[in-house]
């Protein structure tokens, strides 16, 4: 609850900036907005085939595809994804994969999503003012964190032996796994095809809803900022991403280049696109997965 508190103080202190947002919103042109929601349905189409990708055998497609759809819902009870990754893991263990096997394939997935993310975020380079993004005074303590989380690890395996046990044996699970998915073309283009694609989508949704509402920023400097703004979001583990995807989103657009009105109303679009409307739809499809007992 404590970064949803810190996010609302945020916002009453930029109350003015969020007006000026709201009130672009009603400047946006349609036709940009309707494919920026068509670009968001494909999303759950990609995030279906890397979880197909990540097993060897064949899952139900339609459950699979309103999994994904009802993940979206979940995530909004667990901070950093966590909500997706247990109905997943659930739709998993009920088509009949053990629970070790179901955790390397969540792992897999979440392996190729960041790689993904990633060679997208390489393949522009230069394209953001990452200066205005991250602040000379967060370098320090970014990189305190990022060497302590390596120590603390490692002191952990050496004091708990029964910890270091489990972890071997997830990590030769996850391994067969991937070794597994690897030998079968199809399943390794769906892994890798869709972990590509959906950051893809997503940024090309972004893209869209900017050009919806005339922001003037180069469709390459919009997908950067999107996935720069993405991965630094992880560090703040709001439900969601409830708040500070958003925040850092408009310091993105920003950074590239935007004047700070226009990349509000932009955000609040494509969240609301993307988030807020697929929400209840999502919730309710999650409610009748559970009754099914499809997950």
């Amino acid at each position: 609850m404590l970064p949803l508190l810190l996010v609302g103080v945020v916002a009453v202190r930029h109350r003015s900036v969020l007006a000026d947002g709201f009130g672009h919103l009603a400047t946006a042109r349609w036709p940009w907005l309707l494919a920026a929601a068509g670009a968001t349905c494909l999303t759950w189409v990609a995030a279906a085939c890397t979880r197909q990708g990540a097993v060897v055998e064949r899952l139900p497609r339609r459950r699979l595809l309103a999994t994904q759809f009802a993940a979206g819902a979940a995530n909004h009870l667990l901070p950093t994804g966590l909500g997706a990754s247990a109905v997943n893991l659930r739709f998993m263990t009920v088509c009949g994969l053990p629970l070790a096997r179901s955790s390397a394939a969540l792992a897999l997935y979440l392996l190729a999503e960041s790689v993904g993310r990633l060679a997208l975020l390489i393949a522009f380079p230069g394209a953001l003012r990452l200066g205005a993004l991250l602040p000379d005074a967060a370098v320090g303590p970014l990189l305190a964190v990022a060497g302590a989380v390596p120590v603390v690890a490692a002191v952990a395996l050496a004091l708990l032996p029964r910890l270091r046990g489990a972890l071997a044996s997830f990590l030769r699970t996850a391994l067969g796994e991937a070794r597994s998915v690897h030998t079968r073309p199809a399943r390794a283009l769906a892994l890798w095809g869709g972990a590509l694609a959906f950051p893809a989508l997503q940024a090309s949704a972004l893209v869209l809803v900017g050009r919806s509402l005339g922001l003037e920023v180069p469709a390459g400097h919009l997908a950067v900022a999107y996935l720069a703004a993405t991965v630094a979001v992880a560090l703040v583990p709001t439900p969601g991403g409830i708040g500070s995807v958003e925040a850092a989103l408009v310091v993105a657009l920003v950074a590239a280049g935007g004047p700070a009105a226009v990349a509000t109303a932009v955000v609040l679009a494509f969240r609301l696109l993307t988030v807020w409307l697929p929400l209840l739809p999502g919730a309710l499809t999650l409610a009748a997965l559970v009754r099914l007992r499809v997950i």
